[in-house]
């Protein structure tokens, strides 16, 4: 990330980001809840569906924040590595992992049976082809280098493993535009406001802005190595997951996204 930025431009240096997710871990859920009227629990299990994980699967949820998304994945039956660089969204995420068994891991009282570890996404201390999924809920527009980010995460799925992408995007058509931009640039900044961190909830809108649309964001993951990378849109356009395979083979056919 460069060296200088600023909230309202969608920029910030790493170590800024990092400080400020530290400051905000102890709001993040409710305003994630506010923000998304707690809409992002059900996007965060369309997300594990298409990375398509069961009982014996190893998953890396990259970015994991306070741990929804690889609770989530653990319901499913597999083991999973949630990494975030803020360690204070870690400590936040295991204590509720302690709160939420998971069917696929019945371990003693006061264990999860996730790994939570400190870690940079743009430079994964894993081997290569180490996981069979590696998702990223609400976090690939943090990365400092999106395209090296994107890379590492192709770089340890095993191949025919699964890359899961979930995020904000900004829609192009009227009515749902008009709002979304109210709703970025306005409400969510006041939000920021009342719950004690105003820059934080101004770089938010900016780096959502500033982010490869769906499209774009499908031809990057191809070229980081994906194929048969599809996207689906959802929330009326506002919420892109997308989807795609680590080739046993180099390949690549053209990305393909749906609407729903």
């Amino acid at each position: 990330m460069p060296s200088g930025g600023a909230p309202a431009s969608g920029t910030l240096p790493e170590t800024q980001v990092r400080a400020m997710f530290d400051r905000i871990a102890s709001v993040y859920d409710r305003m994630n809840s506010v923000m998304t009227a707690g809409m992002h629990h059900r996007w965060r299990r369309r997300a594990a569906d298409l990375a398509r994980v069961g009982p014996g699967a190893r998953a890396l949820d990259v970015a994991t924040g306070t741990g929804d998304l690889a609770i989530e994945l653990s319901s499913r039956g597999a083991t999973v590595v949630g990494l975030d660089f803020s360690e204070r969204m870690l400590e936040l995420a295991r204590a509720k992992a302690q709160r939420i068994p998971t069917p696929a891991h019945p371990v003693e009282p006061g264990a999860s049976g996730i790994e939570f570890v400190q870690g940079n996404a743009l430079e994964l201390a894993y081997p290569d082809a180490s996981f069979d999924a590696v998702t990223v809920g609400f976090g690939a527009r943090n990365f400092a280098d999106l395209d090296r980010g994107l890379a590492e995460l192709v770089r340890v799925t095993r191949p025919g493993g699964r890359v899961v992408i979930l995020e904000i995007t900004t829609p192009q058509k009227p009515p749902l535009s008009w709002f979304f931009r109210f709703w970025f640039d306005r409400a969510v900044p006041a939000l920021g406001r009342l719950a004690g961190d105003p820059d934080a909830y101004s770089y938010l809108p900016s780096s959502v802005r500033r982010f490869p649309g769906p499209r774009e964001l499908a031809e990057r993951l191809t070229a980081a190595g994906l194929h048969d990378v599809r996207w689906v849109l959802t929330a009326g356009g506002i919420i892109a997951i997308h989807g795609g395979t680590r080739p046993k083979q180099p390949a690549g056919p053209a990305a393909q996204g749906t609407a729903s």
